[in-house]
């Protein structure tokens, strides 16, 4: 009996017991996988080395090109024809020219000022039409009695009759007679040899060009390039500079390249050595090209 009741209450304990323990699931829920959020941002490009030594390089490129162009500035000349030439023209055509100037004011009265400001302004420094097909660097036309060479130009009417000469000294020479042997012009033989301005209005008084800024054109070419220096030379009284913003110097240190010129030929001119006029302007094969402008000094 007692052996009963132990086993009964032994039951009992064990029923208790197994009531009590946590639930324990073999089965996990279903898992949800979270959204992901996606933010577009934009990225700034990196450059690479390439794009980096390119835009140095383009910066360095830009600088040069910039200090050539100061040295390579550009000007419009309009008489007879509109031409854009560059301060290293002109003052290859005042150098070509300065004697010739000089030798006819000797001997003719005109000023050299005059004479190498006109022939800038009629001829283009060199580069007009008339001057290439007939050597008139003065625009002078055919007028009555003219019985030597000519050609047709459009000027103040359609094609008009020019003057042709052989060689550009000729036309010097002819300016010069032109001035000297008509009587509207004997007024500006009064004048003082070195008053350019003066001699400027007077010519266009004397009915040598129709532009009325005539004048003016003529006096800034003069007082730009220092041309009134030769007139000095010829009467032998001390040359003052002319204190004007525009003022160019005739000790410039660029040549441009001509018709015919090559590297041995401008080495000479400028008495410098071919290496150094190469290295001077970063050339490597001895190429130049026309119209190329080169560092001489």
């Amino acid at each position: 009996m007692i052996n009963k009741i132990i086993i009964f209450l032994f039951v009992i304990m064990l029923v208790g017991c197994s009531t009590q323990q946590p639930i324990v699931r073999t089965t996990k829920p279903p898992y949800k996988k979270p959204t992901a959020v996606v933010v577009n941002t934009p990225k700034k490009p990196v450059p690479t080395k390439t794009e980096t030594t390119t835009k140095s390089s383009t910066t360095k490129t830009s600088t040069t090109n910039q200090n050539t162009n100061q040295n390579s500035q550009s000007e419009i000349l309009e008489a007879t024809t509109r031409v854009k030439v560059t301060t290293a023209m002109v003052l290859d055509y005042i150098s070509k020219y300065k004697d010739v100037a000089k030798s006819n004011m000797k001997q003719y009265g005109i000023p050299s000022s005059i004479i190498l400001g006109q022939g800038i302004l009629e001829s283009g420094a060199g580069t007009g039409p008339l001057s290439s097909l007939a050597n008139n660097h003065f625009g002078i036309k055919c007028h009555k009695g003219w019985t030597g060479p000519s050609v047709k130009y459009d000027d103040d009417e359609a094609q008009e009759c020019f003057r042709k000469y052989e060689l550009p000294n000729e036309s010097y020479k002819d300016h010069a007679l032109f001035l000297t042997s008509r009587a509207w012009y004997l007024p500006l033989f009064d004048l003082e040899k070195d008053d350019y301005k003066q001699w400027a209005i007077g010519l266009k008084k004397a009915g040598y060009a129709t532009d009325p800024k005539y004048p003016e054109k003529l006096i800034g070419i003069i007082e730009r390039y220092q041309l009134n220096k030769y007139d000095s030379e010829v009467l032998g009284t001390e040359y003052i500079p002319l204190n004007t913003k525009d003022q160019i110097s005739l000790k410039s240190n660029l040549y441009q390249v001509s018709q015919g010129d090559t590297l041995y030929s401008i080495s000479k001119k400028f008495n410098i050595t071919i290496e150094d006029l190469k290295k001077k302007n970063n050339i490597g094969e001895n190429t130049i090209s026309l119209g190329q402008n080169l560092i001489i000094k």
